[in-house]
């Protein structure tokens, strides 16, 4: 079988595997890593437009409409006009939201992360050039979007 096949079958199925086991360490108020990822970029940046949030997350447009519908539900954020174009929704964090979450996440995001500690500082830096090259490699052939956002996070880590 060629390496780029046996890839592919090792992809599919880390993908599903990574998404269950970052569910099992979800957060005691609730939220799950797809909702806490949206609540944190919205407390990083800010009222955000939805099509920058569904970019940013990489999910579909009915995705994201969902997302925000079950946050909204649960009063964690809510949508607002754009001040200058009518047509654009904005979502931002209410204040119950920041009385309730606890953001920048950082007791999910080590137990998450934990995963990591299998690979040395070298092999993780080396997994992380990689998996961004997938990236871009995907935003190249029209599959994912690069979002103002995804830059705007790289230049604030370098």
């Amino acid at each position: 079988m060629p390496l780029k096949h046996k890839l592919l079958l090792l992809f599919w199925s880390l993908g599903p595997a990574f998404m269950r086991w970052a569910d099992s360490h979800q957060l005691a108020d609730g939220l799950t890593p797809q909702r806490m990822r949206l609540s944190e970029i919205l407390f990083d940046n800010g009222p955000t437009k939805m099509c920058d949030l569904r970019d940013e997350l990489g999910v579909t447009a009915t995705n994201i409409t969902a997302l925000v519908d079950a946050l909204e539900k649960d009063g964690i954020v809510e949508r607002s006009t754009h001040p200058t174009d009518r047509r654009i929704t904005l979502i931002k964090l209410t204040a119950k939201a920041y009385k309730t979450i606890s953001f920048g996440c950082t007791e999910f995001k080590d137990k998450v992360s934990e995963l990591f500690s299998d690979f040395s500082a070298s092999e993780q830096e080396q997994l992380f050039k990689l998996l961004k090259k997938m990236r871009d490699g995907l935003v190249k052939r029209d599959v994912l979007e690069k979002s103002d956002l995804q830059e705007q996070a790289e230049e604030a880590r370098a």
